[in-house]
């Protein structure tokens, strides 16, 4: 659709026409047709940049129906809004020596119990560091070469912490799944 010399484009859900040279029109649409803060296009890319990160913009507003350039502006607007987090490349553990994950419940006391999570947290070794519910306080997936790098980071880098009590280890024979990819709930907005 044209208007003398000016593209037009059609946008949200409501078919509105909106000039393309106004931006702020399109973020304030955009906010109050979406308090959720995502409609089913920005969840379609979501979706596809979860299973390749390195996918196009081209392939994007391919797939997604959009043009190329509302495609960068959604995946802009992902970033600045904090959905999607970062970007960067998954390794194979195996292939970095990193071959063995372990999943380790550790046991702290209250007293000095911030420190002792803001020193794992440091530790490359750690991957994950979850706070839980149950007989244990943490829960820590570490990633090392092989048991005898395991033992040498238990006594050298957890055990000294002075609010770590207690520690049990558990192996990871294989893993059947490890992704980082969450689900995106499907909502009605979804085109």
């Amino acid at each position: 659709m044209t208007l003398g010399n000016r593209r037009r484009f059609s946008y949200s859900p409501i078919d509105r026409s909106i000039d393309i040279y106004s931006v702020k029109i399109i973020d304030i649409l955009y906010i109050l047709n979406n308090k959720s803060g995502m409609d089913g296009v920005d969840k379609k890319i979501s979706r596809l940049i979860q299973s390749d990160g390195r996918i196009s913009s081209a392939q994007i507003a391919e797939a997604v129906g959009v043009s190329v350039s509302t495609a960068n502006e959604r995946l802009r607007r992902l970033v600045a809004q904090g959905i999607v987090k970062e970007w960067r490349g998954v390794l194979d553990p195996d292939k970095v020596g990193a071959a063995l994950c372990v999943f380790v419940f550790v046991d702290v006391s209250y007293e000095g119990e911030a420190e002792a999570c803001a020193a794992l947290i440091q530790f490359p070794e750690v991957l994950e560091l979850h706070h839980i519910s149950g007989p244990h306080s943490y829960l820590m997936k570490v990633r090392v070469q092989n048991t005898t790098a395991l033992q040498q980071f238990m006594q050298t880098c957890v055990k000294p912490l002075k609010a770590v009590l207690k520690t049990e280890t558990i192996l990871s024979l294989e893993a059947q799944k490890e992704t980082t990819a969450v689900k995106i709930s499907p909502q009605s907005d979804e085109r």
